[in-house]
């Protein structure tokens, strides 16, 4: 590898890294192995087939994809595109899913129509314009073109390999392996127990040509002595002809975005990290409000990374009473979120709150709920809905999305951000805008008293523009609380992605992942009874 990328004549090499379960540690393994790789001097990208996430990022030149493959992106110290992510679907329920495609929003779809038979789709569905085969040609075109400019590319699956239910429509785990004939590394999580049933039972339900592409097995989140581990790695490759190639050791602190599934994972959002004295006297108090299908919750993870503020997520009125700042995150449903808030009490609560002059944050879909009314006949077409009536600003839901990188000034500070939303809003008052272009124009938001909303997300990673905003709601909510003067959360992303390639470098076998990038699938991989039925 050279570092110069593919040639026209050939392609970089490819590995996919795939998991025995969802969570087991893809997204991680995966930004570890680009992190380990770029240190080498090796040009190399991310690739996700497919995602499904409520976390998304927005692309400079304007598209949509998983934060996961962003963050990924970023630990290969390269600009993220569509190509590393072509298929986002984006839950709305527990049965239907916006279909983003190459970054562009292209319908709803429920699960049925989505896994089901090529373009077929339920009455009133968006379908797929030539259906699975065609998305895993488009897949496909997308892996080639990354491996044609890249040394190498590390691609991600989801869920499990062994999910026999719908490897007929694969086109993120073996379906896009086979098609590309890259080899198969598998990611176990030995925290949760089960570990070695989970290597063997994966790659015996597998076909014996899916099976010919596995090459060997990672461990992720061992805690104690690895000496103990070994009899049993050895007699799993006994039994499968496969090698381990890692031992990951149990890492607290990584603050890296999260992505699978409808189920958000707030374990994963309030970081693991030990939390830094206060700079000032207090600590000051964040309360998020768990919305259903909250998004972006990563919002919050640079306000967790200042010392001294404590994040917690909540979901009853009481959970606010000593909180010093109450966030209304994004959210994939803004009108059933609306109705969640107030059937638990939890909109009268903040509406007490907004009385009192403590501050409230809206992002996105929160920022939309503190308005005053909401037309969406796009998202939960649920017509006119009144909202909290917290902020002078009616919202309209339109068919076309709004993605968008944009820049501007925050309370005399500079601020950038990424927009994700159907909503438009008009604001009709208040005492600012919140987001200007540092001349007195508004570009976006709203603030009335201690209230404020807006639809950037990432806004909080501008670390002067946090560090304002932080002193203003300590001031609104009576805290002697200050802002460190030398926190960058950039700095602390690239530390956390460090820490990751560290991982991979003193406790995976590098030799062996490099062979399998390459010089691709090795020859002879025996086949684990029974196979796929």
């Amino acid at each position: 590898m050279n570092g110069q990328g593919g040639t026209a004549g050939g392609l970089g090499g490819g590995l996919l890294v795939a998991g025995t379960t969802s969570d087991a540690g893809k997204s991680v393994v995966t930004a570890g192995i680009c992190r380990w790789l770029v240190r080498q001097g090796v040009k190399v990208a991310p690739f996700k087939a497919q995602n499904m996430s409520l976390n998304s990022f927005v692309t400079r030149e304007g598209a949509e994809i998983g934060r996961a493959q962003a963050m990924q992106a970023a630990a290969a110290r390269v600009e993220p595109t569509a190509l590393m992510n072509p298929v986002l679907l984006k839950p709305g329920g527990d049965r239907s899913s916006q279909v983003v495609l190459l970054g562009r929003p292209v319908g709803e779809m429920s699960a049925r129509g989505y896994f089901g038979r090529a373009g077929g789709s339920s009455p009133g569905e968006t379908s797929h314009a030539g259906g699975r085969e065609q998305l895993l040609g488009t897949v496909t075109d997308c892996l080639t073109e990354l491996r044609r400019t890249h040394d190498a590319v590390i691609c991600e699956g989801a869920g499990s390999p062994a999910e026999i239910n719908l490897r007929r429509t694969d086109i993120v785990n073996m379906g896009i392996a086979r098609a590309a004939r890259i080899p198969v590394v598998v990611v176990g999580d030995i925290d949760r127990g089960g570990v070695f049933a989970s290597f063997f039972g994966t790659t015996a339900l597998l076909s014996k040509e899916d099976q010919a592409l596995v090459a060997g097995y990672l461990v992720n989140k061992f805690r104690g002595d690895v000496t103990l581990l070994e009899p049993g790695l050895d007699m799993l490759r006994q039994l499968t002809g496969r090698p381990t190639l890692g031992v990951l050791p149990y890492a607290h602190g990584l603050g890296i975005d999260e992505e699978d599934g409808l189920r958000v994972s707030l374990r994963g959002t309030v970081r693991e990290s030990v939390v830094a004295p206060p700079h000032g006297a207090d600590v000051l108090r964040v309360a998020v409000c768990a919305v259903p299908l909250m998004s972006n919750f990563t919002d919050v993870d640079a306000l967790a990374a200042e010392p001294g503020v404590v994040v917690r997520f909540v979901d009853r009125p009481e959970e606010l009473a000593d909180a010093d700042l109450v966030v209304l995150p994004g959210t994939r449903g803004t009108v059933s979120a609306l109705a969640w808030l107030r059937e638990r009490g939890l909109a009268d609560a903040v509406a007490r709150r907004a009385a009192e002059g403590r501050p409230v944050l809206g992002i996105c879909g929160g920022y939309q709920m503190l308005g005053e009314h909401i037309d969406d006949e796009v998202e939960s077409r649920a017509g006119a809905v009144e909202g909290l009536g917290l902020l002078p600003v009616r919202v309209r839901f339109a068919v076309e999305k709004t993605l968008a990188r944009p820049v501007g000034e925050a309370l005399g500070e500079a601020v950038e951000g990424y927009e994700i939303h159907h909503g438009v809003a008009e604001v009709t008052g208040g005492d600012a805008a919140f987001m200007t272009d540092g001349r007195g124009n508004a570009l976006d938001g709203c603030r009335v008293g201690s209230v404020w909303g807006t639809h950037w997300h990432g806004s909080l990673e501008s670390d002067a523009f946090r560090r304002a905003f932080l002193r203003r709601v300590a001031a609104d909510a009576g805290r002697a609380f200050v802002p460190a003067p030398d926190t960058r959360f950039g700095a602390l992303r690239e530390e956390q992605l460090d820490r990751l390639g560290d991982l991979i470098e003193e406790h995976a076998d590098t030799g062996a992942l490099l062979r399998l990038i390459e010089k691709g699938v090795p020859e002879g991989l025996p086949f684990v009874p029974p196979g796929a039925p």
